[in-house]
């Protein structure tokens, strides 16, 4: 694996790459970084791709402006790096609050996304019945989860809680946790418009869904946007997913990026 450091305007973006092939992009969740899935990146890579994982401004050593960010920034952030390394058009994988600026980039700039894979994704929207609050009966378990000053055992329980399904031990996101960039990338969701990135252009789209996931709404994307969307489901999984269940997450990226690449469907 390579750490790459790519500087455009007053941004400056880090990014993990490894392997050859066709490429596949890594967006990682709210707050957290590209090691969350330095399981799946080598997986990805011994199936024959080349994996590239930006890190999100305040983490590691990419770094800029983290004040009145919109969706749009952070998904300028990918294209820039894609650009530079001239890796476009590529699936592009969002994890959990990453399909937000996944699909936002493939809204910007569809000519560098082939295809998204929307892993454990909040898709932003509910089915016109639904009278469910997303997040509202999780809202503190989310957001104490990665609250660096309440002790250990309740974040534990709050992990366990949010991101983590029944029997699986949730101590792997204990740390990891970046609070500048959680604030700044929360403040982009609620600033920018769902309907701005919500159908990710015209890409086809794996939704990729975790079975114990108690964050994210199921089966919005393929009743909305239709036949460019698969579904799967991973088992014994929660929104936490790649910790988890990396080999399957692998395998389901995988599969799609072939399709996409090799069969253009």
């Amino acid at each position: 694996m390579e750490r790459t450091i790519f500087a455009y305007n007053d941004v400056q973006i880090e990014t993990l790459s490894q392997g050859r092939g066709p490429v596949i992009v890594i967006l990682p969740s709210l707050g957290r970084a590209a090691e969350d899935y330095d399981d799946v990146a080598p997986r990805l890579t011994a199936a024959g791709f080349r994996v590239l994982r930006p890190q999100p401004r305040g983490i590691g050593a990419s770094k800029g402006p983290m004040d009145h960010l919109d969706m749009h920034a952070f998904a300028a952030d990918v294209a820039a790096v894609l650009d530079h390394e001239q890796a476009g058009p590529a699936v592009v994988v969002g994890h959990a609050w990453g399909s937000q600026p996944a699909r936002m980039l493939a809204q910007d700039r569809p000519e560098l996304v082939r295809g998204l894979v929307m892993a454990a994704a909040s898709a932003g929207k509910l089915p016109p019945e639904s009278t469910e609050k997303p997040y509202g009966r999780l809202r503190e378990a989310i957001d104490g989860a990665g609250d660096l000053s309440l002790p250990e055992a309740q974040r534990l329980r709050y992990l366990q809680q949010a991101f983590f399904a029944p029997g699986h031990n949730p101590r792997p996101w204990l740390t990891g946790w970046f609070p500048e960039t959680h604030r700044a990338q929360a403040h982009a969701r609620n600033v920018t418009p769902v309907d701005a990135y919500f159908a990710g252009g015209t890409a086809p789209m794996l939704d990729l869904q975790a079975q114990f996931d108690a964050v994210v709404v199921p089966d919005i994307f393929k009743p909305m946007l239709g036949e460019r969307v698969t579904v799967s489901v991973i088992p014994d999984a929660g929104h936490a997913l790649a910790p988890e269940q990396p080999a399957a997450m692998s395998e389901a990226v995988a599969d799609f990026a072939r399709r996409l690449y090799f069969t253009g469907r």
